[in-house]
């Protein structure tokens, strides 16, 4: 048999031990939609009422908050995936109200992160739900703007400061292009029900008061959300591969990774630090990952990461094809300066090298 038999009945083997986790729990999903759901309205009106004594309670009890709009949107997530419960309409109209608490139309982003999941990993098919991302290559080939334009991009203070306002309150508020009529409607439903939603508890408690109590658990939440999904696949030695080349059960063993959360974060973030179980399978449903990921030793050569170890993903920027792992742009400069690197253009699935 040949290694590449091998591979693909070991990635056979690896897809039928996780698949008596694809399943819904009704008693579960709903648990969680309880446990989830009650302490935010709970804790957003705490928020409020902590105005009256100190707005650095406000602050605190927002940051607290904002874990469980990151609980909710996993709930969306789940949804989107028709993985939180059985019923395909029940699935759309949860993640509808989910994406209205979290900023994210249910039937758009159901189409770019499905796409996510069909191309993570695939150097050929990258650009729609994922983080730019380019080789050492395409950036040494790139005009000086499209440098800056990728440098700015991905700087932490605009990646995670003008992130969560420019994805969650003005990306998602318009439709891809060629997006389907069924689409469409639920973004205007997603918007009108945003605006209606804020102009009522503006009405009620006014809107210095709203801006002061949502302010922040709209930009922790939408900081925390964007973290969890960069360093999911933002480390070192992670997967990309040419279309040719790519593995879906590869791309998602190796190229997500498991973080390791301690307990409180793991229940707040719904368990999607198990990513590689995710990726692997996007049926089985969060409160199930970790169950999947025990119970499947093949799983636990996923990369680990933790707290510490996860704050060196803010220095990867470039991809390396030979070298299959991410570096620094020093690393590159330094390169450049010794002509270790002969420039590439990328046109679809060809790579064309420019003279030197």
């Amino acid at each position: 048999m040949t290694n590449h038999s091998n591979s693909a009945a070991k990635q056979i083997q690896l897809k039928k031990e996780i698949a008596p986790y694809e399943k819904t729990d009704m008693k579960s999903s709903i648990r969680q939609l309880v446990n989830t759901l009650v302490p935010l309205f709970g804790l957003w009106y705490a928020a409020y009422a902590s105005l009256a004594v100190s707005y650095w309670l406000t602050i605190i009890i927002g940051i607290v908050a904002s874990g469980f709009v990151i609980r909710t949107f996993i709930i969306f997530h789940d949804c989107c995936h028709g993985s939180f419960f059985k019923n395909k309409r029940a699935n759309a109209i949860m993640g509808t109200i989910t994406g209205v608490l979290t900023h994210v139309p249910y039937a758009q982003w159901k189409y770019s992160h499905a796409m996510h999941h069909a191309t993570s990993g695939n150097l050929d098919k990258r650009g729609l739900g994922d983080i730019w991302i380019l080789t050492v290559d395409e950036y040494v080939a790139s005009p000086l703007w499209r440098r800056v334009a990728y440098r700015f991009y991905r700087h932490p203070l605009v990646m995670f400061g003008l992130g969560p306002i420019a994805v969650f309150l003005v990306q998602y508020r318009f439709n891809r292009k060629g997006a389907k009529r069924k689409e469409r409607i639920n973004t205007y439903i997603t918007n009108i029900s945003m605006v209606v939603l804020y102009a009522v508890l503006c009405w009620a408690i006014g809107w210095q008061a709203f801006l002061l109590v949502h302010g922040p658990i709209f930009f922790m939440s939408g900081l925390f959300g964007i973290w969890l999904f960069y360093v999911q696949h933002q480390f070192e030695d992670s997967y990309f591969e040419n279309e040719e080349e790519w593995s879906y059960v590869k791309a998602a063993v190796e190229g997500s990774s498991y973080y390791k959360l301690p307990k409180p974060l793991q229940w707040i973030t719904g368990n999607i630090g198990f990513h590689h179980v995710h990726h692997l399978s996007p049926k089985v449903p969060n409160y199930y990952l970790e169950d999947a990921h025990n119970a499947t030793p093949p799983l636990h050569k996923a990369t680990t990461i933790t707290l510490r170890t996860s704050l060196q993903s803010l220095r990867f920027k470039l991809w390396d094809e030979g070298a299959k792992n991410f570096v620094t742009f020093r690393e590159v400069k330094q390169r450049i300066r010794t002509r270790r690197i002969v420039p590439v253009l990328r046109t679809g699935t060809k790579t064309v090298r420019r003279s030197s």
